[in-house]
């Protein structure tokens, strides 16, 4: 995965116009920089940030950058780098600055923090149950598209080696995944025919890899596909629907030993449909020999995981809120990012 040496002066990890302007902050910390513009109090402040959970930390990248454009010269920000893997209450992120210069960005960056944070610990728990198999991304059609690409993003820095489409390929440096959809080889009428109009239409260098669940068995498929193709046939995804019993530990054997027994020992096997790590753990229990798997949901779907941001210090005075210590809370891994050195 391509990460940039100073994320915060990244185009790709810029914030929105909205994000910018604070229109999509909670209103109450846009009352809060007016009152204290009127009153004339700007103190200089250190907040930081943490969860209560054990997780994989992701989406730093995108609060530094929205913070360096918002920071004055003047102002420090300390934080872990991307794809940590963080203890609770562990400070992930200190800044130091006039309050009123990040006020309004608070809940910008606990949001980016805890959803692509979310998302990454997902994808952790996914990749160390399939490990050393790897993992793709396929779940951008279970989220917002205006949030897709954030959510490959951060399922790469999970660990998943692979995503689905072109806006997370580029936050993350890689070529997106993907085969052939069912909609095709329906619209086509026959599997076969499906496989070889893609072989003949796109990029030689994109892996020929067949979906093998749509009209009949799937190995018997499986052995169409690998005639038809041969040695450009890169690997076949198992995909069976839930009203056919999904994709099986007894069925990924099966196809695999057709394929074996006609000289197709090259073809791989990809699994995909409702895969999450306790299904994941089945198949390596069966030593069901699975080259990769695809999954949605799972990761998608993961709930965010909740950041909390304290002011500790005012003008060099330690304070926190009841329930708080007061003061810096020492972390050695922090690394200061802003100003750069």
């Amino acid at each position: 995965m391509s990460m940039p040496d100073a994320p915060f002066t990244d185009e790709r990890f810029a914030p929105s116009e909205a994000t910018l302007t604070g229109d999509n902050a909670d209103v109450y910390f846009l009352r809060t920089r007016r009152i204290l513009e009127a009153e004339g109090v700007n103190p200089r402040v250190s907040m930081e940030v943490f969860t209560r959970k054990q997780a994989v930390l992701a989406g730093m990248n995108e609060a530094l950058n929205l913070l360096a454009r918002a920071l004055p010269p003047d102002a420090e920000v300390w934080a872990l780098p991307e794809g940590s893997e963080i203890e609770p209450r562990e400070v992930v992120l200190r800044v130091t600055g006039p309050y009123q210069s990040f006020a309004i960005y608070e809940t910008a960056y606990l949001g980016i923090l805890a959803h692509e944070t979310g998302w990454a610990t997902a994808a952790r728990a996914c990749v160390d149950a399939a490990a050393p198999i790897p993992v793709l991304s396929f779940g951008a059609r279970h989220v917002h598209p205006d949030v897709s690409a954030r959510m490959e993003y951060a399922a790469m820095v999970g660990g998943c080696s692979g995503c689905a489409t072109p806006a997370g390929a580029r936050l993350t440096g890689v070529q997106p995944s993907g085969t052939i959809p069912h909609a095709l080889i329906l619209s086509l009428g026959d599997t076969v025919r499906a496989v070889e109009a893609f072989d003949r239409h796109i990029d030689p260098e994109i892996k020929r890899i067949a979906l093998v669940d749509t009209f009949k068995d799937e190995a018997e498929e499986s052995l169409r596909v690998a005639r038809a193709l041969g040695d450009r046939l890169w690997g076949v995804r198992l995909d069976t629907p839930s009203e056919r019993g999904r994709v099986t530990p007894a069925l990924v054997k099966e196809v695999r030993a057709r394929l074996d027994l006609e000289g197709f020992q090259h073809v791989k096997i990809f699994v995909s449909g409702g895969i999450d790590p306790e299904r994941i753990r089945i198949f390596k229990e069966a030593n069901a020999p699975v080259d990769g798997f695809g999954i949605g949901s799972a990761i998608s779907g993961a709930p965010p995981i909740d950041f909390t941001a304290d002011i500790k210090e005012i003008n060099g005075r330690p304070v926190a809120k009841r329930g708080r210590i007061p003061g810096i809370t020492p972390n050695p891994r922090l690394k200061l990012i802003i100003p750069a050195s």
